[in-house]
């Protein structure tokens, strides 16, 4: 690239860091007093003259500075070449926050809070997808003689209880037997699969146990056929309005829009592999609401295995290199904790 094409980039990244950072229009005084660009306020004025022509900035007002448009926050975004690293303080906090953790509810409330708290942004998770989880084994627990505890735990970190009705009494030893059936026909299938085979085994259980396992199987075909990847857990709704004139007439929208679960699993519906970051930019948002906003998001997983997705939502005005670390950070220890370390 020529020179001046990069000089006029060192004059782009000025004024997206300046704006950031004071949410006022950028001048070229401003830029030579605070970059040491090695250029005089006259080049940098006709660099500026440019960058607005190709629009990548934009004059606000008369006589005013200038600011990013949302093709020059792309191009900004696109040539990041080094991605702020969190410090070892922040690090730790993670780690120690995350490590914490009792469940994966747990474990996905925390990394909301987390990513809210650093970003200062609003954040969301998405719980794992069924379609890549592994049945790891199954619990059946007698509460009383009539009634049962189902316990699934899956390799993605998810453990979910069920209470089971039996309608009739069973003995401690029949329960031993159920939970063998189950293990031994589902444990180690993926959840998809599981779910077409539970509603035959109760036609190959043993007489006495049919009855039961029948309303043990009704039980976890329900569960099965859930679909968890449509939760989400959604945190820091409230960072948004600590600035408002980022949304000039179009707040209300944006949080109507982030109260639509159908909405925010658009958003992080590019997260397809695990650590690979996406960053769409004001008019890149699919949905018309999201059109003054930016959505920071990353698969979470661990190697080639896509649990989910999370990211943030905030406005263009954004620190990206700080929000892609803080984001890319926190999803590379909530794989590792899901995965199993």
């Amino acid at each position: 690239m020529a020179s001046s094409e990069e000089r006029r980039f060192e004059v782009l990244r000025a004024i997206v860091a300046d704006y950031v950072a004071n949410q006022e229009p950028v001048g070229s005084k401003a830029i030579v007093d605070r970059h040491s660009l090695g250029v005089s306020s006259a080049t940098v004025r006709n660099d500026m003259a440019a960058l607005e022509e190709d629009g990548y900035i934009t004059q606000p007002h008369t006589s005013a500075g200038r600011i990013p448009t949302d093709k020059g926050y792309r191009m900004f975004v696109d040539r990041l070449s080094d991605v702020k690293p969190l410090t070892q303080a922040e690090r730790r906090a993670i780690t120690s926050f995350l490590d914490g953790a009792l469940d994966l509810d747990d474990v996905l409330r925390r990394s909301v809070r987390l990513l809210a708290q650093l970003t200062r942004q609003v954040a969301v998770v998405q719980y794992p997808t069924m379609s890549t989880a592994t049945l790891r084994h199954l619990e059946v627990v007698p509460l009383t003689p009539a009634r049962l505890m189902l316990v699934v735990i899956t390799d993605s970190g998810r453990v979910d209880q069920r209470t089971i009705d039996l309608g009739d009494v069973t003995t401690e030893e029949n329960v031993g037997r159920i939970r063998d059936v189950l293990n031994a026909k589902l444990s180690g299938r993926k959840l998809t699969d599981a779910a077409a085979r539970v509603a035959e085994l109760p036609d190959q259980a043993p007489g006495e146990l049919r009855d039961a396992l029948v309303r043990v199987c009704t039980v976890l075909v329900e569960h099965l056929v859930d679909h968890p990847e449509e939760r989400l857990v959604l945190g820091g709704t409230a960072n948004l309005t600590r600035n408002v004139a980022d949304f000039p007439g179009s707040l209300r929208q944006v949080l109507e829009a982030l109260e639509e679960q159908v909405v925010v699993l658009k958003l992080l519906a590019a997260a397809r592999n695990p650590g690979a970051i996406t960053v769409r930019i004001g008019e890149e948002n699919e949905d018309e609401q999201m059109r003054s906003t930016s959505v920071v998001s990353i698969g979470y997983g661990k190697d080639d295995m896509l649990l989910g997705g999370m990211g943030i939502v905030g406005p263009t005005r954004m620190d990206y290199p700080s929000t892609i670390a803080a984001v890319r950070a926190v999803a590379n220890y909530v794989g590792q904790i899901l995965a199993g370390g």
